[in-house]
């Protein structure tokens, strides 16, 4: 796997710095982002090093957004949401320059969406709210 070792996700995929991941393959990881938009948000990456959708090679477009759907479905049982959103960054507003995938359960009336999208971020409460959050994303893959 390609590896950058300033890049925050490079060192969550490594194994150096701490997640709550509720997916992992030997592609892909997925982990809770710990200031969500809304409690259940995930960061899904792909393990190698690639700053963007347009790096990605075609033969893994495929594959990599295969999880993503599996995660907005997961997220959204597992959260007891009414749907899901989905979004990737390109460049502006890219706060890690490595490819990632935001799944984030929805709600009517959640807030996410008025007049305009608010991305203001919702820290967990506790540690415990955010491993609920785990375990729960988790059992909606079959994972635990």
């Amino acid at each position: 796997m390609k590896r950058v070792a300033a890049c925050v996700f490079c060192e969550i995929v490594a194994g150096d710095v701490p997640a709550a991941v509720v997916y992992d393959d030997a592609e892909t990881l997925a982990f809770l982002d710990r200031a969500p938009l809304l409690p259940g948000h995930v960061l899904v990456v792909p393990k190698s090093h690639i700053k963007t959708l347009g790096e990605l090679a075609r033969e893994q477009v495929g594959p990599y957004f295969e999880v993503v759907q599996r995660l907005a479905t997961a997220v959204e049982r597992a959260m007891k949401a009414e749907g899901a959103f989905v979004a990737a960054n390109i460049r502006i507003s890219q706060s890690v320059p490595h490819l990632h995938v935001h799944v984030v359960p929805r709600r009517k009336g959640d807030g996410l969406f008025g007049r305009s999208f608010q991305w203001i971020r919702h820290p967990y409460p506790s540690e415990s709210a955010m491993r609920d959050a785990q375990r729960a994303i988790r059992s909606a893959l079959g994972m635990d």
